[in-house]
């Protein structure tokens, strides 16, 4: 029987470079994506999937995004004073409760698979999630919970997959499959950022993963892989030599590489509009846009 996935990594980090100089001071992760941070997308969906515990890989200079999950009591007595239930509730749901939340740091910037290995000692010898909040996914279910639900029917490994363009390789874990049918395909090999011409599929690993501490094994060794850094892509795809059995699950949403300023905009503009608060008055200022070839001067 396969053991519930109650915990889940986010590794943090980063230094945020392609947002600078916003992140010279406020750490990218809670940088507002309409009017919630981004890493406040990736734990609602940590939790609509059932995660419990929440183990942060941080580095220096991510004391905000510490402080965002913690009570802020004066701010709660105000708007209680007021009546502004509503607003109460939103902040409420901010809120991590003591023990279920840790911060661990990450004293040098050796790639992905070194922080999910920093977390070693807090998932022990159980299944676990990791989840890169850059990637920001709209679906009706959340893309973690999917991925915990078909989890429990194959054990293993699971990574999130979607189809790239063959120029877009190069920037992605990539599965090799053998024939690529259904939700779920079983993976006989991965590559970190590929060739074009020497990646084996299109189908592109993204932020999303479902590990058993069998990989922690493996990055326990300290491989380099890709430029130079230890890949998690690679320790994933040691336990497909080793007959661990590993699936890409081919998600039912909309993925944003909020990572990329482009990508943070587009995800801003589909999210905005997805909000009757908002869409009226959004859609008439893109329509204008449109219509008058101009923007902010």
């Amino acid at each position: 029987m396969t053991r519930k996935v109650t915990k889940a990594i986010f590794p943090v980090a980063g230094m945020g470079t392609r947002f600078l100089p916003a992140t010279k001071s406020v750490p990218k992760e809670i940088m507002t994506l309409v009017d919630r941070p981004l890493v406040q997308y990736a734990i609602d969906e940590a939790r609509a999937a059932g995660i419990k515990e929440f183990i942060f890989v941080t580095s220096r200079g991510k004391s905000a995004l510490e402080d965002y999950f913690d009570h802020n009591l004066i701010l709660e007595q105000e708007l209680k004073a007021k009546g502004k239930d509503a607003l109460l509730e939103t902040l409420n749901a901010t809120n991590m409760e003591s023990g279920a939340i840790a911060y661990i740091r990450q004293h040098k910037a050796l790639g992905l698979g070194h922080a999910v290995w920093c977390a070693r000692r807090l998932i022990g010898d159980e299944p676990f999630a990791v989840m890169l909040p850059d990637d920001v996914i709209a679906a009706d279910k959340p893309c973690l919970q999917q991925m915990v639900e078909a989890y429990e029917e194959t054990g293993g490994n699971m990574v999130a997959t979607m189809e790239v363009s063959p120029e877009k390789t190069s920037s992605y874990g990539v599965l090799d499959v053998g024939k690529n049918v259904g939700t779920v395909v079983r993976a006989r090999g991965m590559i970190e950022k590929p060739k074009p011409e020497e990646a084996p599929s299109n189908l592109a690993v993204i932020g999303r993963y479902v590990l058993g501490p069998s990989v922690l094994y493996n990055l326990n060794q300290m491989k380099a892989g890709s430029g130079g850094e230890i890949q998690l892509t690679d320790a994933i795809a040691e336990d497909i030599g080793n007959g661990v059995p590993v699936f890409g699950y081919k998600f039912d949403g909309q993925r944003f590489d909020c990572g990329s300023k482009a990508g943070f905009l587009q995800a801003t503009v589909a999210f905005a509009l997805a909000r009757s608060d908002l869409r009226d008055d959004l859609s008439q200022y893109l329509h204008d846009i449109v219509a008058t070839g101009k923007a902010a001067q």
